[in-house]
């Protein structure tokens, strides 16, 4: 059976669901403004949009907890049912022209919705499989926002009619479709083991707890909880703003909204169908970051209708290629067993942050104008795109790859040895050849996970911090500076020691320093000897030369100082993302790996002096040192 048809049965369950969550949201919104002034129009807006997510800011924990005493399917099935009565209290509402009655109606739509949203996630891997999250996902999505965009539609254009049996057929004929829809569901459920609270503020406490133990997945949770504030942001704010900038009516407004719900559904089916073949969530900065520039044109430029709607949409579309990266890390990384505590985790929080999205509109639009809500939405989502790339290993590295392969050309032998045994480790002791050779390998090498040994100076710079505690990076005293440096230098060795000892990777120069003359001087220096003295049995030793760097501007080659890499970093920046870079010449680099493990057991029972000439004749091919390679 194929993944489209396996899926199609939730898919369908959850498309009829989000048509009349949003059908409700928009009906009751904009039949509420006629009964009162337009300067409550945003007022009435924001608290009917907080009152659909309000329940899951408190119920997410019981949601999480439920399929431990009944299966998914259960649960939503019973969910399906109880969304008939939910229909009826909505058309009380409308009838009396009671405000209350109706917002409560969309509150109650919003609690069903919560109990079973976790469920319905969490079947995606009951029905597909490992291999099926990102497909699955990027489907679940795609759907999700088709029910957005024709909810909005339906529930606009019937607004614009006094007609209660017209609301009556809508609303209770998809909740119809939606129960009948989840009497066809299958899955292989596995059972949830995993035991949770449902009080909301320990459920918080417990399950960000679980989310630590997945490393930097919390990262990826928030990121995606700053794509549902922006959506939310932009649809409660567009609700108003293209009645007021560009005279829509509430169908005009609705046709608007449902546009940019093709667009983020066109997004999640093509990402989610590009993650199964490339690294996707290494581009979310990129589609974060290009949003965002859109967003601040909306902002600072008089466009014209239609320009308008090219540009939200557009914003739509990257919200979509953003969003499935980082839905289908959550589906890998978490356990079966934990997902549904995850996924109600999640939940809560991403309604946390829709919920705060109104309360922010209201505030800026009363303050500032609804013109400034582009602005902040812009400059948040710019920024955290920008800085998730370098919070997030697997991303840094992929970022570092794919910008260092505009200017170099490398090529890899004997890296074979590198795939050792799962009871066995790696000491890498490469050639120092360039400041930019240490990205160049952590790059090249994101997928081993390696510890480097780092200059503690480098530990100074922000940015670059941020980066080194990415990768664990061990920092190296500097021993000239101070008696303190040296009592940590003498630590080292039992760090890098017990670090291999418990199966951990370790990365670092014998030389210590960047080649002044093209060749590698080890000197006195001791770490590597004492290492591979007492090396523990599980170890493997590789060693690495560089070819290709040396003459670089990365490199001492004619400098009196090691060249500045910060500034370095910059310059390539600059040129890369000015396309200046695709006119030069690109530099070969080849990265030769050798398992050195018996040689350097032989030559540590040799004298210090001895062990780190051997080594210095395995690193210099060239006696006179490497030629300079000058582009």
């Amino acid at each position: 059976m194929s993944n489209i048809k396996k899926f199609l049965p939730l898919y369908t369950t959850s498309v009829f669901g989000v048509i009349n969550d949003n059908a409700l949201k928009f009906l009751a919104a904009f039949v509420a403004m006629k009964w009162y002034s337009e300067d409550y129009g945003p007022t009435i807006v924001n608290i009917t949009a907080a009152a659909l997510v309000l329940p899951y800011l408190f119920l997410s924990p019981l949601a999480g907890k439920l399929p431990k005493y009944f299966t998914k399917i259960r649960i939503i099935r019973t969910a399906k049912l109880a969304e008939f009565g939910i229909m009826a209290v909505a058309l009380l509402g409308i009838y009396l022209q009671n405000i209350y009655i109706t917002v409560a109606s969309v509150l109650l739509m919003g609690l069903q919705s919560a109990l079973f949203s976790p469920s319905k996630y969490g079947l995606i891997k009951d029905i597909g499989g490992i291999k099926g999250i990102s497909e699955g996902m990027g489907g679940m999505e795609a759907f999700s926002f088709i029910g957005m965009l024709l909810g909005a539609v339906i529930g606009s254009f019937i607004s614009e009619y006094n007609n209660l049996l017209i609301y009556f057929g809508v609303l209770v004929g998809f909740a119809a479709l939606g129960y009948l829809s989840s009497l066809t569901l299958k899955a292989d459920e596995q059972k949830e083991v995993e035991d949770s609270t449902a009080n909301p503020i320990k459920f918080i406490a417990s399950a960000t707890k679980i989310t630590r133990k997945y490393k930097m997945l919390p990262r990826v949770i928030h990121l995606l909880c700053l794509f549902w504030w922006l959506s939310a942001s932009l649809q409660t704010l567009l609700m108003t703003y293209c009645k007021e900038h560009f005279s829509m009516n509430n169908f005009q407004t609705g046709c608007v909204l449902a546009i940019m719900a093709v667009g983020v559904a066109l997004g999640c089916v093509i990402c989610g169908k590009l993650d199964k073949k490339h690294f996707m969530i290494g581009r979310v900065y990129m589609f974060g970051i290009a949003a965002a520039i859109l967003l601040f044109i909306i902002y600072k430029c008089d466009i014209s209708q239609t320009t308008f709607v090219v540009l939200v949409t557009a914003v739509a579309f990257l919200g979509g290629m953003f969003k499935i990266p980082l839905d289908a890390e959550i589906q890998k990384r978490v356990e079966t067993k934990e997902l549904n505590i995850i996924l109600a985790y999640f939940n809560l929080l991403s309604f946390i942050y829709i919920f705060v999205a109104a309360g922010t509109n209201i505030l800026i639009i009363n303050y500032f104008g609804s013109q400034y809500v582009f602005l902040v939405l812009a400059i948040v989502f710019g920024l955290a795109s920008f800085v998730f790339t370098f919070v997030y290993k697997s991303v840094i590295t992929n970022f570092t790859l794919r910008k260092m392969k505009c200017h170099y050309r490398i090529k890899f032998e004997g890296d074979e040895c590198l795939n050792v045994k799962k009871d066995e480790n790696i000491l890498l002791l490469p050639t120092h050849r360039a400041v930019i050779d240490p990205l160049l390998l952590l790059g090249t090498l994101g997928h081993i996970n390696i510890r480097p040994l780092v200059d503690e100076r480098f530990f100074k710079i922000p940015f670059i911090k941020g980066v080194l505690k990415q990768f664990q990076a061990v920092p190296v005293p500097d021993l000239r500076k101070s008696r303190k440096g040296v009592e940590q230098a003498m630590q080292l060795d039992s760090i890098i020691y017990s670090q291999l000892i418990e199966g951990g990777n370790i990365l670092f120069y014998p030389s210590g320093h960047v080649t002044t003359d093209g060749k590698e001087t080890i000197g006195a220096r001791r770490l590597a000897y004492d290492i591979c003295r007492k090396l523990p049995e599980n170890t493997r030793v590789i060693g690495l030369r560089i070819y290709g760097l040396w003459g670089s501007q990365w490199s001492r080659y004619k400098k009196s100082a090691t060249p500045n890499i910060v500034k370095l970093l910059l310059k390539s920046f600059v040129l890369i993302y000015t396309g200046v870079i695709l006119f030069m010449k690109k530099r070969d680099v080849k990265f030769e790996f050798f398992d050195i493990t018996d040689k350097t057991k032989e030559w540590s029972q040799m004298p210090k002096m001895d062990f780190n000439h051997k080594m210095e004749e395995f690193y210099n091919v060239y006696p006179d040192g490497e030629p300079p390679m000058v582009l």
